[in-house]
């Protein structure tokens, strides 16, 4: 067996895969009205799970859950406990759905992305 070849017993990965994804629990989901200054797609969770991801306060990021994604603010916020995210006007998801906050990928071309 070559050193560079795949045992025929390890699973394949998706074609989606885009590495370490872990799920973060949907804790609380606020919507805003019209009037409300302070409204638009927005995730919060806490510090060690944006540092687990390379995500910065103030950066936009993917939230990805069950029927659907959608393109948020990141707010870190140690308030939010560990593992669990607080959503706001994303309307693809609810609590205690499980959702994944990714950073989108600029860098490759659009042509051989698998998802936007």
């Amino acid at each position: 067996m070559s050193f560079f070849r795949r045992p025929p017993s390890s699973p394949t990965l998706p074609l989606d895969f885009e590495g370490f994804q872990p799920e973060l629990r949907v804790i609380a989901h606020v919507a805003t009205r019209k009037d409300e200054p302070e409204r638009g797609p927005q995730v919060r969770m806490a510090s060690p799970d944006a540092r687990l991801r390379l995500l910065t306060d103030g950066e936009l990021v993917w939230v990805r859950g069950p029927r659907g994604q959608q393109i948020a603010e990141l707010v870190v916020d140690d308030d939010v406990p560990e593992h669990g995210c607080v959503l706001r006007d994303i309307a693809s998801v609810s609590v205690g759905d499980a959702v994944r906050v990714v950073k989108p990928d600029l860098d490759t071309p659009r042509s051989s992305r698998t998802s936007v």
